[in-house]
């Protein structure tokens, strides 16, 4: 034992480094610890394959020792098996390696199935060779083989087309994961591509799997992708209106509303755009056609529309179309209505009592004002105003609230206050109304907005039958005026009376002409 042991070491020394392990030892490590720091996602798979490569080793190893313990006459199986795994081993790190790392780095994304071809290939490959190393008979091996792999081809016919189906649709690029696609009726994101099946998941939180040949012998669309274009898609929102409305009326009012608006996950070009669709014997039917940028928030991106276009057309004063139907009606009570008129007009009165710039007036003045009332309603984003635009109305706040805000040329926006109904100043719009003056600065929904809206020939009305209110209403004016440049200008007491005289007189001057 003593003189065997001696000899052995170098013997075995000696035979490893005839199959090359000596050399491929450090590679390996080398190429482990590159995928370790450069491919952090790869750890797992580069893990695996050092315990491959480990294994490998162990058995080329202990093969080794047994045949130079036993001779050369006994076969030694596991010294070729490690060999062969230490090949395998090494194939997965040259892949991860090029797949990776190089490719990343050359900005190459190359399908994930062309990673496990290339594999298998090398797999095949290097077990060829090494079966031919030990001298086994590759043309009997190959005939059987082609006997075995028609039986199994003829067996696994459905199989086989769902892995060439993955491998085609993967190589040509057609789905890619994250897709959306529509497959007859069901619509969902692609979420992984596998040999065998695609997995795609829709917005009902179902996991729905098909297999690759399915999406190969049929039609199935890519929603959102165009070339060359950003991932968006068009969508339809359906209202119908009454033929009493002109279609150009309706479509200026819904596309001006909806460019105004700041949608999320609408797109901003293409713009919104509103089309008549179909007209018959009572309504004309329309559709709002946008762009969604995030496919996943179909549907509340299509209510958020709605929800627009539905205060844009409460806004000009053009109703819905109802149903049709021909009924024959007996007027009981006219005077219900009539009743139903006044009690809203008591409402409305009520409303402007409490508004300051109205409170000199008598009780007469202010239902003049309120039968002129327009109930307008705003959703959340909407620009009420904007700031630079002409427009003759006083808006009243009834409901929800509204930021002021300053915009610069560069669009920057600053926050001059928030207005809230129930307060002194929850009205705005009073300068356009009285004066015709450009919008000062900009008003914008903070959440669904309800207002009653004045315009300048209701109020032209009361006005003539007492002048003396725009006194008033000046001398209230330039005071809030005044105020407000107070809070932003910090202007002592002396600077502020002399403003509130001078922008008194100004805003007279313009009331009257």
């Amino acid at each position: 034992m003593t003189t065997t042991q001696p000899a052995l070491l170098p013997a075995m020394a000696d035979s490893l480094a005839s199959a090359g392990t000596w050399v491929l030892l450090p590679l390996v490590l080398l190429l482990a610890l590159v995928l370790l720091r450069a491919a952090p996602d790869q750890r797992e798979s580069t893990r695996s394959s050092m315990l491959l490569f480990a294994l490998g080793l162990l058995l080329l190893i202990g093969g080794t020792a047994f045949q130079i313990l036993a001779g050369d006459e006994p076969p030694n199986p596991a010294r070729q098996v490690g060999i062969l795994i230490e090949g395998i081993a090494v194939i997965r790190l040259v892949g991860g390696l090029l797949f990776h790392v190089v490719m990343p780095r050359l900005h190459f994304a190359p399908p994930s199935i062309l990673e496990d071809i290339l594999a298998i290939i090398g797999y095949i490959v290097w077990a060829i060779y090494r079966l031919s190393q030990t001298g086994v008979d590759l043309s009997s091996i190959v005939t059987t083989s082609a006997v075995i792999t028609a039986v199994l081809a003829l067996s696994l016919q459905e199989t086989l087309g769902n892995i060439l189906g993955g491998v085609a649709l993967q190589l040509d690029d057609s789905i890619r994961v994250n897709d959306w696609i529509q497959v007859g009726d069901l619509i969902g994101r692609v979420v992984d591509i596998r040999w065998r099946s695609i997995s795609i998941e829709t917005r009902n939180w179902e996991t729905v799997v098909f297999p690759n040949s399915m999406l190969t012998k049929r039609e199935f669309a890519i929603l959102g992708r165009r070339t060359g274009e950003p991932n968006q898609w068009r969508r339809w929102v359906w209202f119908s209106i009454g033929l009493e409305v002109s279609p150009r009326r309706v479509m200026r009012v819904i596309e001006e509303a909806l460019t105004r608006a700041n949608v999320p996950n609408v797109a901003a070009t293409p713009p919104p755009n509103c089309v008549t669709m179909d007209i018959n014997d009572s309504v004309i039917r329309y559709a709002v056609r946008y762009w969604l940028t995030n496919l996943h928030v179909d549907d509340p991106t299509d209510s958020a529309m709605r929800s627009r276009i539905f205060a844009a057309l409460k806004r000009a004063g053009i109703p819905l179309a109802y149903p049709s139907q021909n009924l024959h009606v007996i007027n009981e009570d006219e005077q219900k209505e009539e009743r139903q008129r006044l009690r809203t007009i008591d409402e409305r009165v009520q409303l402007l009592r409490g508004v300051l710039l109205f409170r000199t007036m008598d009780a007469e003045e202010l239902r003049m004002l309120a039968e002129k009332l327009l109930y307008t309603p705003f959703v959340a984003d909407d620009v009420v105003t904007r700031q630079g635009s002409v427009a003759h109305w006083l808006y009243i706040l009834v409901e929800g609230s509204v930021d002021v805000v300053l915009e610069s040329e560069q669009g920057h926006r600053r926050k001059l206050a928030r207005l809230e109904p129930g307060r002194d100043d929850s009205y705005f719009g009073e300068m356009g109304l009285l004066t015709g003056a450009p919008r000062a600065a900009s008003v914008i929904a903070v959440t669904d907005v309800e207002c009653y809206r004045l315009s300048r020939e209701g109020f032209e009305s009361v006005l003539r039958e007492r002048p003396a209110i725009a006194e008033e209403i000046s001398a209230i004016i330039a005071e809030r005026q005044a105020d407000l440049a107070v809070a932003h200008e910090q202007l002592n007491e002396a600077a502020r009376e002399a403003m509130t005289r001078n922008r008194e007189r100004e805003i007279l001057r313009s009331i009257k002409r």
